[in-house]
């Protein structure tokens, strides 16, 4: 299912990524593209790369990204809202780092600190990570531990109900909360 989609994506995508990332030159300079590790099945590092969206971040720490985060351009706010800062993503699902739908990577910084305050978040990696996920389309991000606590139970129900049906009701989901151009929460 992931390469027909990214099949059927891939003109489209392409042509959207060029004309933002002309936009994110123009208004926002160099990199166009955010590049990161993270982790993903079985805790594999990988590295995920996203249009930037974001200021240049300084401190050189992981920090979640968090609603209306002042690091956050104007324009950069229209890319995560459309999801379009995403679609560089596509060649992740094209190379197996990722699939369409399953748990969102997360960075592995964060990822030591999650494991420290929540006992289960491990399971989590026993599937691919996803482009969208449960979590995702019922809570949307999370910038601290209680926020992931939330997240994570909405992975280990995606971990535990595994399969076509879940996949299906996650896509569903996904195309109506992208069409409002909304924040989940």
């Amino acid at each position: 299912m992931d390469i027909l989609f990214v099949a059927l994506a891939a003109l489209p995508a392409i042509m959207l990524i060029a004309a933002c990332g002309l936009a994110i030159l123009v208004l926002m300079g160099k990199p166009v593209f955010f590049v990161q590790n993270r982790i993903g099945k079985g805790g594999r590092i990988f590295r995920m790369c996203k249009l930037r969206s974001m200021q240049q971040c300084q401190s050189g720490m992981a920090v979640a990204t968090a609603i209306n985060d002042p690091r956050v351009t104007p324009f950069g706010r229209f890319l995560r809202l459309s999801h379009l800062d995403e679609l560089p993503q596509l060649w992740n699902i094209v190379k197996g780092d990722m699939t369409l739908i399953g748990p969102r990577p997360e960075q592995p910084e964060l990822v030591e600190v999650y494991r420290a305050e929540l006992p289960s978040y491990d399971h989590r990696h026993s599937v691919v990570p996803g482009l969208t996920g449960l979590a995702q389309v019922y809570y949307g991000y999370a910038a601290d531990v209680e926020g992931t606590r939330i997240k994570l139970e909405y992975d280990l129900q995606y971990v535990s109900n595994f399969g076509p049906a879940i996949d299906l009701k996650i896509l569903v989901r996904t195309m109506l909360v992208y069409s409002n151009l909304t924040y989940v929460r």
